[in-house]
């Protein structure tokens, strides 16, 4: 493998894709990143993990054709290296979602190391993957906590607007927790500003307090608000496949660029 895990070269690094606020461009980031770092020549696992789906649609997997995916995993009722399909994107395979993932919360809460089950699931890693991107739902409960103890990092997009900040806030303050009593390895990989006017005054402003408040963890990449980026997943395709000449398309390239010198970077350190 040419990207390796810096802290275990045989195992993938996992990156949970994550902010409990919904419409930040969660999915669309894990799903365009995950795209654009399988055309690095990168092998790219993404977990779907919200039980809307909606990366499972983005990387054009209908609902009819899901069969197994992350609901049954975490239940114990299949492998997951059983649940894993390929996509339409060379290098790029999915465990997909399904409405089944809502009730997990509950049927999950009385099981012992109820928080484990996803890492559990991890180990042993599937073979033949570099990254594991996991698109975790927009709340802060079990499955979220589920992503956050699999997980080496987070990647966290956030929206420029106003109250942005304190939104994110919340995140960090379970992904201290996580850390304390859960995780001690998880770190905060990036933040990634989403929806992005350059017209708009406020999302300058939104940008700066982003960068006085976590430095040099926000990438310099930003994503536009862009109508390709909003249209690419009603046809069942990632930006990068829907119009790769878009701004938005453009920017995910770039980004994916940031995420995988930061890798290298923990590599070397």
């Amino acid at each position: 493998m040419s990207e390796e895990n810096p802290l275990n070269p045989l195992k993938p690094r996992i990156i949970a894709v994550a902010n409990q606020k919904g419409g930040v461009g969660k999915t669309t980031t894990a799903v365009n990143l995950a795209t654009a770092m399988a055309a690095c020549e990168k092998k790219v696992l993404v977990i779907d993990l919200d039980p809307q789906g909606n990366a499972s649609t983005g990387l054009g997997i209908g609902a009819k054709e899901r069969g197994t995916g992350s609901y049954h995993v975490l239940i114990g009722a299949t492998t997951l290296e059983s649940a894993i399909k390929p996509t339409m994107v060379p290098g790029l395979s999915i465990v997909t979602s399904n409405v089944d993932l809502s009730g997990a919360e509950i049927e999950l809460v009385d099981q012992p190391r109820r928080e484990f089950l996803l890492q559990q699931a991890l180990t042993p890693s599937p073979a033949g993957f570099e990254y594991i991107i996991i698109d975790c739902p927009p709340s802060l409960g079990l499955l979220n906590l589920n992503a956050m103890v699999a997980a080496d990092a987070l990647l966290v997009p956030l929206q420029c607007e106003f109250y942005a900040l304190e939104g994110v806030s919340h995140l960090l303050r379970t992904v201290e927790r996580v850390r304390r009593s859960l995780n001690p390895r998880l770190e905060i990989q990036g933040v990634v500003l989403t929806m992005f006017d350059k017209r708009n005054r406020l999302c300058s402003l939104v940008a700066d307090d982003a960068r006085g408040y976590f430095g040099d963890k926000v990438y310099n990449t930003m994503i536009p608000r862009n109508v390709r980026v909003s249209e690419a997943p009603s046809h069942g395709k990632p930006v990068l496949l829907y119009d790769v000449a878009s701004a938005g398309a453009q920017a995910y390239i770039h980004l994916a660029s940031e995420v995988l010198k930061r890798e290298r970077g923990l590599r070397a350190a």
